[in-house]
């Protein structure tokens, strides 16, 4: 099996986070990016060989990767960055999910495989792989479909699986209105129905044979997007496609709110997503930072990263990143800190002449917010994100569904106020 990891594309709905990253590239619980997950998921698998399709603001996300993940001199494991590029068959940029991995299936030629595992990059979830791999093999299907129960208000944001009782798909839409979602209600577990989740929504994790999957790029030669053409294509033909019911945490990360909760989520006394399971745990980049120092701060419910230097009052319910610097008397509640690519050194900060240092000043009330990384915020600062704002942007922050984020790399002077109290 080979895995075709999707970067995703502009990621406009994760701005400004993604205004100079990928969206696989976003930081995540502090010291983990979104790409680690279904890389990790791989690993944790046994599936050794990935490629990254992106095409956007991939440096960072590159930088990563070379930085991370190095396989032994001895193995055939790797993971490669195929970014968009311009071939004797194609000059154009991937235009959806299909074309993406379309116009990648060449670099593929040079290996031995029967399957292709495609995956999502913004997705935060543990998966057994090797279980849906077995499952398929066990099904004999063309294609299988990992979907998840979920509940009516939600359904209108997927594509819906309607399955029978063998858990094969016989019919798919994308996205169905509320008013149709009678139509597409499926056999699933007493514990999911008396959750009201009747209806299966794709994950946007699928399994294809290997010359299933080419055979349908032959047949569909325009088609750019598997879910509103390739998989209802197949269905229409009557292809075996199968569904992989998953029975665990899974959330999509394609907001700035659904970012936003999923990392709070993450400081619960038992989060649903377990970043302390030895048996499926999440790497990333090894490096090598000092402990965090603290000094007199009250914390409760807290992720704390390496490399910090912490003089606040009160961090609660919140994620600090690394390297992060947090002054005296400062109060962080319920926001996310993603921290410093690097430390300022000493000389450098005694020569600011009235610039705030790298990370958060003193005397600082942020709550609601994500402070994204070299950010320089100065003394008695206020930063109060709430629903009752108004999404604006402005050159160093934005207010999307009330959460506040300050921009990475953004300057705050001395005593400014953004959000609630800010008149």
């Amino acid at each position: 099996m080979i895995a075709l990891i999707l970067g995703g594309g502009a990621g406009s709905r994760l701005y400004p986070l993604t205004s100079q990253r990928s969206k696989p590239a976003v930081p995540i619980a502090g010291k983990y990016r979104l790409i680690d997950i279904p890389i990790s998921n791989c690993l944790n698998s046994g599936v050794r060989r990935m490629f990254v399709v992106t095409q956007y603001n991939s440096a960072s996300l590159n930088q990563h990767i070379k930085n991370t993940y190095n396989f032994d001199l001895f193995g055939h494991g790797f993971v490669d960055i195929l970014a968009a590029e311009q071939t004797p068959s194609s000059d154009k940029w991937f235009q959806g999910t299909a074309d993406a991995v379309r116009q990648s299936m060449h670099h593929l030629n040079n290996h031995i495989y029967d399957y292709v595992l495609i995956l999502s990059g913004d997705q935060l979830y543990h998966m057994d792989l090797e279980d849906l791999a077995n499952y398929h093999v066990g099904k004999e299907a063309d294609l299988t479909i990992a979907t998840i129960p979920v509940v009516d208000r939600d359904a209108s944001g997927f594509g819906i699986m309607k399955v029978d009782e063998n858990g094969i798909i016989e019919k798919f839409t994308e996205k169905p209105s509320a008013d149709v979602l009678h139509e597409w209600t499926s056999p699933v577990e007493e514990k999911y129905a008396s959750q009201g989740r009747h209806y299966l929504a794709s994950m946007g994790i699928y399994v294809f044979k290997r010359e299933f999957l080419i055979r349908l790029f032959e047949e569909n030669p325009d088609a750019t997007d598997f879910g509103k053409e390739i998989i209802p294509y197949a269905i229409e033909k009557g292809h075996k496609i199968a569904s992989y019911a998953y029975d665990g945490y899974w959330t999509d990360i394609g907001t700035i709110r659904s970012f936003f909760d999923a990392n709070i989520a993450l400081t619960e006394s038992i989060p649903q997503f377990d970043l302390f399971n030895s048996d499926r745990q999440i790497y990333t980049r090894p490096r090598l930072l000092a402990p965090s120092k603290i000094f007199g701060t009250w914390f409760n419910q807290a992720i704390v990263a390496e490399g910090c230097i912490i003089h606040a009052k009160m961090i609660e319910r919140s994620v600090i990143g690394i390297r992060a610097r947090v002054g005296n008397n400062t109060e962080v509640s319920n926001s996310i800190v993603m921290g410093s690519d690097y430390y300022e050194p000493l000389e450098d900060m005694a020569r600011l002449k009235g610039r705030p240092a790298m990370g958060i000043g003193e005397g600082c009330y942020i709550r609601n917010a994500i402070v994204d990384k070299n950010v320089r915020i100065g003394n008695n600062v206020h930063i109060h994100g709430s629903i009752a704002l108004q999404d604006i942007e402005t050159d160093t922050y934005v207010i999307r569904d009330g959460i506040i984020v300050i921009k990475k790399g953004a300057v705050l002077k001395d005593g400014t106020r953004i959000g609630l109290g800010a008149g």
